[in-house]
């Protein structure tokens, strides 16, 4: 059973529970002798960290990422590359009265039932800290990716009712200026605004996150069953919260014509648009590579809900602990991890096969 492993060829193993002494990774696959910048590393981690604003929960973690195997002097040794993040601000104590119930929309009843036995301390194996290791694999990745070219632009397009118009490649010091990682100010400061009028209410919100990447070589990706956009989606939907993804036109291809939608070819093997959201056949074409996801609102409201006891007696649970009331901007340089992971691992599969 491989369930927290991930990848083919560059592969990621992650650990740990969110009120555990720490959470970890192992990344096997990685090229010797590339050099890596750990300082990016942990500036990609410390973007994904909570606490940082109104929006996000209020536990105080440093992140700090402590590698402990496969990078000597900067450069990769092409061996198993360990790391660990510890947990310190827990507090378990608010997770006492879960114990015994079930938290509307949350795994705790589903985790019961495969396992019989789950760690209730901040939701467990099953909270969004374990994507903290996804984002040190995905940092790495994405360094590996600079050396051939590929970039990656991923930003907040939506919250509750509130979308932005123009999208676009933009870099991610101009997605950093908004606090909810949207870089159209107008939009930007309507999430904000909607963000804070919920979290008054003691309610929470969910959103779409856009994600392109430029510079993909074309004939990444494999037929049938491991096309490249069918590995994208597992991935962000292995994302935590995540209820949607579509690759290009999306659910927007169901209500236009083939004229309309057929993306004819330039000289230079460009298209024209690119509907097609750079994969066709389950390949990449060159074109930049652009989808989308989206986000549920958080489970844990600060509102009273019904729910039931293991016993399956009716109770009311009055929440507590320190809760994000929408997570879609921290989850920017996660959904931005994950698709450095799926695209380097499809490039270093394409190398085993074909010598060009």
């Amino acid at each position: 059973m491989s369930g927290s492993t991930f990848g083919k060829v560059f592969q990621l193993t992650t650990f740990g529970e969110s009120h555990g002494p720490a959470i970890g990774g192992i990344i096997q696959g990685c090229p010797s002798g590339l050099s890596i910048n750990l300082a990016n590393i942990q500036r990609a981690l410390d973007r994904r960290k909570p606490g940082l604003t109104a929006a996000s929960s209020p536990r105080k973690e440093q992140d700090l990422v402590r590698i402990l195997s496969g990078i000597y002097e900067g450069k990769t040794l092409g061996t198993p590359i360990g790391f660990v993040i510890e947990n310190r601000d827990v507090q378990s104590k608010d997770y006492e009265t879960f114990k015994e119930s079930y938290r509307p929309s949350h795994a705790d009843y589903s985790y019961d039932q495969k396992y019989g036995h789950r760690d209730p301390r901040g939701g467990g194996r099953s909270s969004a800290r374990e994507t903290a290791c996804r984002v040190v694999a995905g940092a790495l990745a994405e360094q590996i990716l600079e050396k051939v070219g590929v970039r990656f632009s991923c930003y907040v397009t939506q919250i509750g009712p509130f979308k932005m118009e123009q999208e676009g490649f933009y870099p991610t010091e101009v997605i950093e200026e908004s606090i909810v990682r949207c870089p159209s100010p107008d939009a930007s400061q309507q999430m904000v605004q909607h963000i804070d009028n919920v979290k008054g209410e003691g309610d929470t919100l969910g959103g779409c996150i856009r994600g392109i990447i430029e510079g993909v070589p074309a004939g990444l990706g494999e037929p049938v069953f491991d096309k490249l956009h069918a590995s994208l989606g597992k991935a962000m939907l292995s994302i935590n919260a995540v209820k949607g993804f579509e690759i290009g036109s999306g659910f927007n291809a169901a209500s236009m014509k083939g004229s309309e939608h057929n993306d004819l070819f330039e000289k230079d093997f460009t298209t024209k648009t690119n509907f097609s959201g750079g994969i066709q056949g389950g390949i990449s074409n060159g074109m930049p590579i652009s989808f989308r996801v989206a986000f549920k609102p958080v489970a844990t409201l600060m509102q009273k809900q019904t729910t039931v006891s293991k016993k399956g007696e009716l109770l009311t649970l009055d929440p507590k602990g320190r809760h994000d009331v929408c997570v879609v901007p921290r989850a920017v340089p996660i959904v931005q991890a994950m698709a450095a992971l799926v695209i380097l691992d499809a490039y270093l599969e394409n190398k085993t096969l074909n010598f060009n």
